[in-house]
């Protein structure tokens, strides 16, 4: 974690074991439909945004990786994630969905992934077909920007095929990807506690269900232990950097997040960092550290 020990606890309110069984099943029925699985991850926290039981559940099947958000990301630990994740064999492409950067690479390397499916399919007579993909990812990385940026902003509907029900639509992607869009989303169980923080402090835990005020004591904690110089500058603050709830109230003061009496409005303060960060005002921040076990 940082260097708080303090736990918050973020309940496991979004881990729904029927759920989850569920969203695995459609999954693998559908495995046998696409050529590659795109997993989507959050470039500021790649570990803390994939889904644990993934790798079982696509299995054999090609499959790489979007780190989306690259732009709110810091560069070089970006380079470094996408070496790891070669090291492993996975292909990993950073993107920024909502500008569209990346976007051509991760069609050409979703091309790639597919290539010796769809090279054995002619090799055994059937007619060249674009790409066939299913993207994953956990709520709040972008999946609907990513899609969106992908078909030009125009999703068109591919004619049905056996095997397919309504509940599921194809929509092709340009002339090269056609993507099997489905319903139903997978979950992360929250056992760490530091991926869940890592979560919280990214947008993708409802803030409905935990401590907000804690969670913001432990980004700031965060954020005066990796990156001081940018606290710093983004709140004007000098000297050397107080910890805790002063931190918190120097802000609000900085900020003008004042009641009567000059008494600092604690939700107004703690809702400007949480926006601040997860807007990238803070510039670009990587949260989660490589393992231990990379050779990069």
């Amino acid at each position: 974690m940082t260097d708080n020990d303090n736990i918050i606890d973020i309940p496991s309110l979004q881990w729904y074991p029927g759920h989850m069984r569920k969203a695995e099943r459609l999954v693998k029925e559908n495995l046998k439909l696409v050529d590659v699985v795109v997993e989507l991850l959050d470039a500021r926290i790649p570990m803390s945004s994939a889904n644990p039981v993934l790798r079982e559940i696509v299995g054999g099947k090609p499959r790489l990786i979007v780190l989306n958000k690259a732009d709110l990301a810091d560069e070089t630990m970006t380079r470094a994630w996408v070496k790891y994740f070669a090291w492993q064999g996975i292909t990993a492409v950073p993107v920024d969905a909502v500008k569209g950067r990346g976007v051509k690479e991760l069609v050409q390397a979703i091309a790639k992934c597919a290539k010796p499916k769809t090279d054995k399919l002619v090799q055994h007579g059937a007619k060249a077909r674009a790409a066939r993909c299913m993207i994953l990812g956990i709520p709040n990385v972008g999946k609907s920007s990513l899609i969106n940026r992908l078909s030009g902003g125009t999703k068109t509907k591919v004619e049905n095929r056996p095997g397919v029900t309504r509940a599921k639509q194809w929509i092709r992607l340009g002339a090269q990807l056609e993507l099997l869009d489905m319903p139903g989303i997978l979950w992360p169980k929250f056992e760490d506690q530091q991926a869940a923080l890592h979560l919280a402090f990214t947008g993708a835990i409802n803030d409905n269900v935990y401590d907000v005020a804690g969670v913001v004591l432990l980004l700031l904690d965060t954020l005066r232990t990796k990156y001081p110089v940018v606290l710093s500058e983004r709140f004007r603050l000098e000297g050397e950097l107080p910890s805790g709830v002063m931190l918190l109230e120097e802000i609000g003061r900085k900020r003008g997040c004042l009641r009567a009496g000059g008494k600092i409005n604690y939700e107004k303060t703690e809702q400007i960092i949480l926006t601040d960060f997860r807007s990238g005002r803070f510039g670009r921040i990587t949260l989660d550290v490589l393992p231990t076990d990379s050779s990069t």
